[in-house]
């Protein structure tokens, strides 16, 4: 079995716990607005990989990476969910911890079962939740978010670690209250571990010139870290205020 790849990383250090092996999946559906990585977006670019290939390469670093695993990141790994599965079935025959990278606009009830297979072997996923609010999300990054939810519940179903991503743009994803709704929908996740709170930057701008595409926010400027603070703030109230509810019920 072979999968399209972009690209790989031998020493990855925000892409989940410890330092870690990345593998970038060429391909993804969704056109957000902030992406950073449009060069991922054609299904038909890449390179033509197998999972041993890519884990023979793992293997040559491995000693540097004792305290991390492999991260399949994107593009959007869950579209190619058969090569996923047994890139991670090997890494788990290994030992190796397995995260998954996600935005995961790909999902649907009615496919989960290629992706259930491929979720049997990750140990943790980091799930972007680009907006709460459906209609905006579709606005931000081209598809809405209803089965994104639904995603993040099925992750709960299964009790598979969740990392939440939330990118911060200004005028877009600073909204107190759709910020405060976002924490109050991740208060039902028991099996939420942890909550990254991001602040948009626009160092993409030169790729998008080098592919000659124009870039999305021409004119929305870099959001201070300080913002990112306050939002995440914003956003544990809101987990805060949906537990009390939910002990309430």
């Amino acid at each position: 079995m072979t999968g399209r790849i972009h690209s790989t990383e031998s020493f990855g250090t925000v892409d989940g716990p410890g330092i870690r092996y990345v593998v970038f999946f060429q391909g993804c559906p969704l056109r957000c607005r902030y992406c950073h990585n449009p060069d991922t977006w054609d299904f038909g670019g890449g390179t033509e990989v197998t999972a041993e290939e890519l884990m023979r390469e793992y293997d040559s670093y491995k000693e540097f990476l004792t305290s991390g695993g492999i991260t399949a990141t994107g593009g959007e790994p869950l579209a190619q969910p058969e090569f996923l599965a047994e890139l991670f079935r090997l890494a788990k025959s290994k030992g190796v911890h397995t995260c998954l990278d996600t935005s995961a606009g790909v999902y649907s009830p009615e496919n989960s079962a290629k992706i259930d297979e491929a979720l049997r072997y990750t140990d943790l996923v980091m799930l972007d939740i680009k907006h709460i609010d459906n209609e905006k999300h579709r606005e931000l990054t081209g598809i809405g978010n209803t089965n994104i939810l639904r995603f993040a519940e099925h992750l709960r179903e299964l009790d598979i670690p969740v990392w939440i991503r939330h990118v911060v743009v200004p005028d877009i994803t600073d909204s107190h209250d759709e910020l405060f709704r976002l924490g109050e929908f991740l208060s039902t996740l028991k099996n939420l571990k942890a909550l990254d709170v991001l602040p948009y930057h626009d160092m993409a701008k030169p790729k998008y010139e080098r592919l000659g595409i124009p870039y999305p926010l021409p004119d929305t400027p870099p959001l201070p870290k300080e913002k990112a603070i306050e939002a995440r703030k914003i956003i544990i109230s809101g987990i805060k205020s949906g537990l009390k509810k939910l002990r309430k019920q």
